[in-house]
């Protein structure tokens, strides 16, 4: 009987542990996977804003390039990306439809990278030079708390 239960329990444990890194990484709307040569017509998935969880306050009050991360949304991520190789070069962006909306990515190694109003659009974008490959969280966020604007988040090459 002792054998029965040891058994149950170290099944148990491991059905526990090993779906930890997925729990760990749902999100509100859709995953975007890339790999190396992606369209653009690939690269797009939609949400909608929402939440009153100030994002500096649950995520990071700053980038790791000193640029505030601003905005409320959701604790949970908005979205996953996955980037399945090293990119060099990409920009993601919101486009909400000119509505005052933020953005904030956080990178495999925690790092942030936060962004609001993109040249004259109240959309955010973030760009950098370095994506290296794996999961990155991403929240799109709205300047004012529980503002609900349905959105398309966009990855490009620069």
């Amino acid at each position: 009987m002792e054998s029965i239960h040891r058994t149950v329990f170290i099944l148990g444990t491991a059905i526990v542990l090993g779906s930890l890194p997925v729990l760990a990484e749902q999100a509100n709307f859709d995953r975007l996977t890339l790999a190396q040569g992606f369209s653009p017509s690939s690269a797009i998935v939609s949400g909608q804003t929402g939440g009153s969880t100030s994002l500096p306050a649950a995520i990071g009050k700053r980038d790791r390039l000193g640029n505030p991360c601003l905005g409320f949304g959701d604790p949970t991520p908005d979205h996953i990306l996955e980037l399945q190789a090293d990119f060099r070069n990409l920009t993601v962006a919101v486009d909400s439809g000119g509505f005052d909306t933020t953005l904030i990515v956080e990178a495999p190694d925690g790092s942030l990278l936060c962004g609001d109003d993109t040249g004259s659009s109240r959309d955010a974008s973030v760009a950098d030079g370095q994506w290296p490959s794996g999961s990155y969280k991403v929240w799109v966020g709205s300047i004012d708390s529980g503002a609900r604007h349905n959105y398309t988040l966009s990855v490009a090459r620069n």
